[in-house]
């Protein structure tokens, strides 16, 4: 394959950006995997548990390790949902805020960078590409899903 495939591209592409993000959140003794959910904590009511790992699209395996991690750095605390006495709310403390406030300007840093160097109608043309991937995938119009044969 002398040509780079598009899965190459995007593998790569992320590998860089998650590195990147990953030697941030290390100044701060974090990762890129707690800034994440950080950012996906609503700051002021919190957020249920039961939410998270969809809107963060982790698995709840990954996302229980990372929360319980997050918890024994005192950056959030787990408390009864008033509203759903089954579920739990994800809070942020105020360390938890503070590091929060923290990974938002990271992100918003290489945002700004990506802006800066790319035209608008550029990142438009890759948003759009990279909808129509998503699309295909979620969509299941590349690999159909098999029924077992019997």
């Amino acid at each position: 394959m002398k040509e780079k495939t598009i899965d190459y591209l995007l593998r790569a592409t992320w590998i860089a950006v998650a590195k990147m993000y990953n030697e941030e959140a290390s100044k701060k003794g974090s990762t890129m995997a707690t800034g994440f959910a950080l950012l996906n904590i609503d700051p002021e009511e919190g957020t249920p548990s039961t939410s998270l790992g969809p809107k963060m699209g982790m698995e709840a395996t990954s996302l229980s390790r990372t929360l319980r991690s997050m918890e024994d750095k005192g950056l959030i605390v787990r408390k009864k949902n008033p509203e759903d006495g089954r579920s739990v709310l994800i809070q942020l403390t105020d360390f938890g805020k503070e590091m929060r406030a923290f990974s938002k300007q990271v992100v918003l840093k290489f945002d700004e960078a990506v802006h800066r160097e790319i035209n608008q109608e550029d990142l438009d043309t890759f948003s759009k590409v990279a909808q129509t991937i998503m699309d295909l995938i979620n969509n299941k119009k590349i690999y159909k899903k098999q029924i077992p044969s019997k």
